[in-house]
């Protein structure tokens, strides 16, 4: 019975790891898109008739910018375990920095 408790655990971390860089950081850069539009002024275009969109938000932009900086700092750490398990390293979050240790 406890076979079956330890491969339940096991599933679940496979889940939310999946779930998380699967598709949590295209999710994140998705927003990071709509949120860069809406800090654009909707339609970032003239229309024919010479009618603008909406007026530009500056939050939108900003917005936009730190969801981009989350994204690229998930793929840097991906990078990151990935490279330092080819050479005998471990990625440790210990003191909530990144770091690089001996497995």
């Amino acid at each position: 019975m406890h076979n079956l408790g330890f491969a339940l655990e096991g599933a679940w971390q496979v889940l939310a790891a999946g779930l998380l860089l699967g598709a949590g950081l295209p999710a994140l850069f998705g927003l990071g898109i709509r949120a860069l539009a809406y800090g654009a002024g909707g339609d970032a275009e003239e229309h024919a008739a010479g009618v603008r969109g909406p007026a530009a938000h500056r939050l939108g932009t900003v917005a936009a910018w730190l969801l981009f900086a989350l994204v690229l700092a998930g793929v840097a750490l991906g990078i990151t375990f990935i490279v330092a398990s080819g050479f005998g390293k471990t990625l440790s979050f210990a003191h909530l920095v990144p770091t690089l240790v001996d497995k």
